[in-house]
């Protein structure tokens, strides 16, 4: 099983970042972690501050991913693009968050990602990675 995991923007600041919300590790290191426990799978890894190149990773993920991880950031709550994206392409896509974006800012309570996603996990923090990926992999 082939799967991509795309993180948005500020995501790349993962271990530095708020360590309150996010945690202390790094995605490396998380990322790391998921490659071992799944070696028998491929686990590829993208991510960008960029809306148009999440995008464009999605649109590309089309006949080679058999799933997609993602975590859009910030771009959850505001990027049509990214919805219409998903919603364009057979790859099915898990949408993760680190916290809880319901126990956050009332902003952050709408996804404009979820309605077109499989499924989503949030609030476990890095585990919500790994949760996703057993979907795949089971």
């Amino acid at each position: 099983m082939k799967i991509l995991i795309i993180n948005g923007a500020n995501l790349n600041l993962l271990g530095r970042r708020q360590p309150e919300i996010y945690g202390s590790e790094s995605f490396e290191d998380c990322l790391e972690a998921l490659r071992s426990r799944y070696s028998e799978h491929t686990i590829d890894y993208y991510q960008s501050n960029i809306e148009g190149e999440l995008v464009d990773a999605i649109q590309r993920s089309e006949g080679i991913y058999d799933g997609v991880v993602l975590n859009a950031g910030g771009y959850t709550h505001t990027s049509v693009v990214l919805r219409d994206a998903i919603a364009a392409v057979t790859t099915p896509v898990v949408e993760v968050h680190i916290s809880s974006i319901l126990a956050r800012e009332e902003f952050r309570h709408q996804s404009m990602i979820a309605p077109v996603a499989r499924g989503t996990i949030m609030g476990f923090g890095m585990e919500s990675y790994r949760l996703a990926i057993e979907y795949f992999v089971k």
